[in-house]
C-alpha cells in the first residue's frame, strides 16, 4: 500500500516531499510553521495578508499605529477614498515578514508566499505590484495567487528580475478560472508553475457560489487534468480542501496530481498562529458547529465556525488603522452594512451586523473562526487531557503522518505516562 512519501513533487530542478500547506492569512500561517514545513522537504505558506499588522506583531513595528495617527482625522467620516497605504512602508513591511523567514529557513524544502488578490487597500494595482515585487526581492521561493482571478498579476512582476525563476502558482476552483488565467497571462510567455485546484471543502474565503456543495474537487481535478493533456500543457496540479490524510492525498497521487495543500489539519499545531484557547474550539467543534455565510466583504463564501464572536458584531469599521478591503473607491461591503445599521438605529449605543463583518479587525483579533469542513475531526487527531483540553501537535508530528500513514490511520500524539 502507497504512501505520501512513495511519490515526489518536481518543481524545476527541486524535488520535494508532495505537501503544501495553505497559507492561512493574518499570521495563521505562521514562519514558524512554514519554516518547520520547509525544513522537513515540503512547501509552507506564509501570508502577505494584511502584511503591516503582521510586521507590527513580530518586530515590533508600528505601522499601524502610525496609519492610524496620519488619518485619524477622518474615523468619523463614512468616506473612506482618502485613507491610502504608504506604497514604500507596504515594501518595507512585506520585505521584514518575508526577508526574516528566507533567513531562518533550513532543509530541503521550500518556502512561499500566499498574495490575496482581494486585498484591494484603496489602490488593487499598485499594492498588489508593491507586495508581489518587494516578495521576490526579499528572497521568497515562490508566490501562491490566491483570492482573486490575477487576470494582470504576472504582468505586474514580468519586469522583475526574478520573475523567470521564481515559482509561480495560482489557485482556482474551476477550468474556467485556469483558462481565463492562461489566456490572459499568455502574452508574458510564462506559465504558471503549478496550479492549486482548491474545492467546495476547503477553509475560509470559496471559489464557489453557495451552490459550493454540487460540486468536487475530484471531478474539478480530472477535467482540469484531461483539458491540459488535451491541450498538451503541462503543470503541476495539486489538489486542496477536503484532504485530510494521508490516505486521501496518495488516492490524489495516484491519480496524477503532483502534491496535495493541506491546512486544516495544521490549524491545531503549536506552530500555527492561532491562540491556544481558540485552537480548543476546532478541537470541540462538531459538524453542526460549521457553516458558509456570506458576510466577507469581498463577496465570497465564507466556511467558518457559527461561534465565531465576529458574525453580528457591530464594531465600527477601522479603515484608518486597517483599510485592507477598501476597493479603489475607497468603499467595502460592511462600511455600507454598518452605516445602514446606525441609519436605522440612530439612538443604540452599539449595533448589530449580521450580513458583514469587518474583515480587517476581526482576523485581526482572531475573532473570525475560519475553518476547512472537516474541522469536526480535529478531535480524533489528538488527545485529551484530565481538564478536557485536547493536546496541541507539533507541525511535525502532523506533516509526518501525512507523509507515512496508510489505511486512513491517524497517528495520536504519545500517551502521557501512567
Amino acid at each position: 500500500m502507497k504512501r505520501v512519501d512513495d511519490f515526489r513533487l518536481r518543481l524545476g530542478k527541486q524535488e520535494l516531499v508532495p505537501i503544501m500547506v495553505g497559507g492561512m492569512g493574518v499570521d495563521i500561517s505562521t514562519a514558524e510553521l512554514a519554516l518547520e514545513v520547509a525544513r522537513l522537504g515540503g512547501i509552507g505558506h506564509i501570508s502577505d495578508a494584511m502584511v503591516p499588522t503582521v510586521s507590527d506583531r513580530r518586530f515590533n513595528t508600528k505601522y499601524v499605529k502610525n496609519k492610524l495617527r496620519q488619518y485619524k482625522f477622518n474615523v468619523a467620516n463614512s468616506e473612506k477614498a482618502v485613507v491610502k497605504f504608504d506604497l514604500g512602508l507596504l515594501a518595507e513591511a512585506t520585505a521584514l515578514h518575508v526577508g526574516r523567514t528566507m533567513e531562518a529557513k533550513r532543509g530541503g524544502g521550500m518556502i512561499f508566499a500566499n498574495c490575496m488578490e482581494k486585498l484591494t487597500m484603496n489602490d488593487p494595482r499598485e499594492t498588489l505590484r508593491v507586495r508581489l515585487k518587494a516578495a521576490l526581492d526579499a528572497g521568497i521561493d515562490g508566490v501562491t495567487l490566491a483570492a482573486g482571478l490575477h487576470l494582470g498579476s504576472f504582468a505586474l512582476i514580468e519586469d522583475h528580475p526574478r520573475f523567470r525563476d521564481v515559482k509561480l502558482g495560482i489557485i482556482v476552483s474551476s477550468l474556467r478560472a485556469l483558462q481565463l488565467f492562461l489566456k490572459k497571462s499568455a502574452r508574458t510567455n510564462r506559465l504558471p508553475d503549478y496550479v492549486v485546484i482548491e474545492g467546495p471543502l476547503a477553509g475560509g474565503h470559496l471559489g464557489f457560489g453557495m451552490d459550493w456543495a454540487q460540486y468536487d474537487l475530484a471531478t474539478i481535478v480530472a477535467e482540469i487534468r484531461e483539458w491540459m493533456k488535451a491541450e498538451q500543457i503541462d503543470i503541476p496540479l495539486i489538489p486542496a480542501g477536503g484532504i485530510f490524510t494521508g490516505t486521501d492525498a496518495v488516492a490524489f497521487l495516484e491519480h496524477g496530481a503532483a502534491a496535495v495543500q493541506v491546512a486544516t489539519r495544521f490549524t491545531v499545531s503549536k506552530e500555527c498562529g492561532l491562540p491556544d484557547d481558540i485552537k480548543q474550539h476546532y478541537f470541540t467543534a462538531n459538524e453542526e458547529d460549521i457553516e458558509v455565510n456570506g458576510i466577507s466583504p469581498t463577496g465570497y463564501p465564507m466556511r467558518m465556525l457559527k461561534s465565531s464572536p465576529a458574525i453580528g458584531d457591530g464594531i465600527r469599521p477601522n479603515c484608518e488603522a486597517y483599510g485592507y478591503l477598501l476597493d479603489a473607491k475607497g468603499n467595502c461591503q460592511y462600511i455600507d452594512a454598518y452605516n445602514r445599521e446606525v441609519a436605522l438605529h440612530p439612538d443604540a449605543k452599539k449595533v448589530r451586523v449580521w450580513d458583514k463583518t469587518c474583515l480587517c479587525t476581526q482576523m485581526r483579533n482572531f475573532e473570525l473562526w475560519t475553518c476547512g469542513h472537516y474541522t469536526y475531526r480535529l478531535k480524533d487527531t489528538s488527545r485529551q487531557d484530565a481538564s478536557g483540553k485536547y493536546e496541541l501537535l507539533t507541525a511535525e508530528h502532523i506533516f509526518q503522518d501525512y507523509r507515512f500513514s496508510v489505511d486512513h490511520r491517524i497517528a495520536l500524539p504519545a500517551a502521557p505516562p501512567a
